[in-house]
């Protein structure tokens, strides 16, 4: 059985995950947005309690409070780090997104390896897919576990939002197609785990999501 923990990190208050199988200890970071010591110590408290085994670093996209904790999670505990290869130019100039918050920041690492709808990863017997979702960033992913029924969706779908298109990258018709073609395609009953807020379900979002609207005029 897999284990969900969120954590919410950061000024952004941008949720971290943490997904691990109580059988194997396997377990992915997804969107590691620790930025200080306390969230630092507070992420590792709950990895070393639970004995997790770290295998994976996850990062659906390049936007800075996302990867606030990349440098952190690699360095401890050295997982195989996947992220968006089109967002690497993002990750390239992190500490100018990072100026652009009055914040200084050393540069993360870049990922080994690059996400893609054609990997499957695995934690114990759980398998991790992926699907491409751009238009809040130009690479973005959403982590989809698809027996468990839960999806990781960054900052492409929210409770009763949508991902910015306003920053780097952004763009709305490229974000609403994705959350229509890709997101909605999903089953009613899969839980949506967003990179800020509460999570939801896709049933719910189709039917409550004020955004729905965006996709009823095209």
């Amino acid at each position: 059985m897999l284990v969900v923990k969120s954590f919410i990190f950061n000024m952004f208050a941008e949720n971290t995950f943490v997904v691990w199988d109580e059988e194997s200890k396997d377990s992915a970071v997804i969107d590691a947005g620790c930025s200080s010591r306390s969230e630092e110590e507070k992420l590792g408290q709950y990895i070393s309690d639970n004995q997790i085994i770290l295998k994976y670093l996850l990062t659906t996209h390049g936007h800075i409070d996302h990867v606030l904790g990349t440098k952190f999670i690699k360095e401890k505990y050295n997982p195989e780090y996947f992220a968006p290869e089109i967002d690497i130019p993002l990750l390239q100039r992190i500490e100018l997104q990072a100026a652009a918050f009055g914040l200084e920041i050393e540069k993360p690492p870049l990922p080994e390896k690059y996400l893609s709808e054609n990997i499957i990863l695995s934690l114990g017997k759980s398998i991790i897919s992926f699907l491409f979702t751009p238009g809040h960033t130009p690479g973005e992913y959403c982590v989809y576990f698809k027996k468990e029924a839960f999806c990781f969706t960054g900052d492409v779908l929210f409770k009763n939002s949508i991902g910015r298109t306003d920053l780097w990258g952004g763009d709305l018709k490229t974000l609403l197609n994705s959350i229509e073609n890709k997101l909605f395609t999903l089953p009613d009953n899969v839980i949506i785990y967003p990179g800020h807020g509460e999570s939801t379900k896709i049933g719910q979002e189709k039917s409550d999501n004020p955004f729905l609207n965006e996709l009823n005029k095209r």
